[in-house]
């Protein structure tokens, strides 16, 4: 039996699109495995080379544009975000 034109471009594509489909999946794989043994290095060794963090100090402008609800909202947020 003769494939048709359209049998050949059906197989084509199926071939095709499975091989890019099996490609990306192992690049996932890959690129996940990457990232687990560079974070296990990574940790290890630039533990002790980070810097402590520091507080800085607030300095209060008393001429400020700033509406004092978006002031006090601003406040809180950055208050929220230190107790983290």
């Amino acid at each position: 039996m003769q494939e048709t034109l359209i049998d050949q471009g059906l197989n084509l594509m199926l071939y095709g699109m499975g091989t890019v489909f099996v490609f990306l999946t192992i690049l996932v794989f890959a690129t996940g495995l990457m990232s687990r043994i560079v974070a296990r290095f990574s940790s290890e060794t630039n533990d002790s080379a980070l810097p402590e963090p520091t507080r800085q100090t607030v300095i209060q402008h008393t001429d400020s544009t700033i509406p004092e609800t978006h002031r006090r909202a601003i406040e809180k947020a950055i208050a929220l975000y230190r107790q983290r």
